[in-house]
């Protein structure tokens, strides 16, 4: 008699204890699921003097260091800006005046990614800033540096640098889905499952780039960019 009670009682609590740990499992693979796409790179526009300017924040949401990237003249002189209008003129890649600011701020598509897809892109990011690409309004600008580097994320991208900052990145929004301050996940918008707006889905830009896995790394030489129709943005 001991030993069926014995034999009942180890059964009961070896079905407790799979209960128990299968109640664990889901939480753990959410909690694990939350942490791995915890890097973001985020595609701002903020006003200025002139049009606009446009940049990017990347780093880790759980951490409040930002990291800056943007193209503009190295200068605070009003002189190499107006040149750049028609020369192409030497070029900062880091923050510039107003980037930190939300007060300034038009548009943000902040894009969330694990370690395993920000790594390449952070590299990529630090590579572009290292190429101290030259500065021209029509050329090469602030949209046509950050636009390498969603294209270089596999994002769709407008595919023209000759809007406002703000437009574009609202028309980023637009081609890859998601909403006004919402967080995407880069894993959502390559498998086509990132959501969209009634607005955005109405929307067609009429030119637009399909999603590549790499670009080329931006040039010192402006005439090798490309042949796109431009104005200043």
């Amino acid at each position: 008699m001991r030993t069926r009670t014995t034999n009942r009682g180890l059964i009961v609590g070896i079905v407790a204890l799979a209960v128990s740990a299968s109640c664990h499992v889901p939480a753990a693979t959410a909690e694990e699921a939350a942490v791995k796409a915890v890097y973001y790179v985020d595609f701002r526009a903020r006003t200025a003097a002139t049009y606009g300017h446009a940049f990017i924040w990347f780093g880790r949401m759980d951490r409040k260091e930002v990291e800056v990237a943007g193209l503009h003249p190295a200068s605070d002189s009003p002189i190499p800006y107006m040149i750049g209008q028609i020369f192409p003129v030497p070029s900062e890649t880091g923050k510039s005046y107003g980037d930190l600011d939300e007060q300034y701020l038009t548009g943000s598509y902040r894009v969330a990614m694990t370690e395993a897809q920000a790594k390449p892109v952070f590299a990529y990011i630090k590579h572009l800033q290292a190429s101290s690409p030259l500065w021209n309004a029509t050329v090469y600008n602030c949209i046509s540096f950050i636009q390498d580097i969603a294209r270089y994320m596999g994002l769709r991208v407008p595919g023209i640098h000759v809007l406002y900052p703000d437009i574009w990145v609202s028309r980023l929004r637009q081609l890859n889905g998601g909403r006004e301050n919402q967080v995407v996940a880069l894993s959502n918008i390559l498998a086509g499952s990132a959501p969209r707006s009634a607005a955005a889905k109405s929307a067609a830009p009429k030119t637009t780039e399909t999603p590549k896995n790499q670009s080329a790394s931006a040039s010192n030489n402006y005439f090798s960019i490309g042949s796109e129709t431009r104005v200043p943005h």
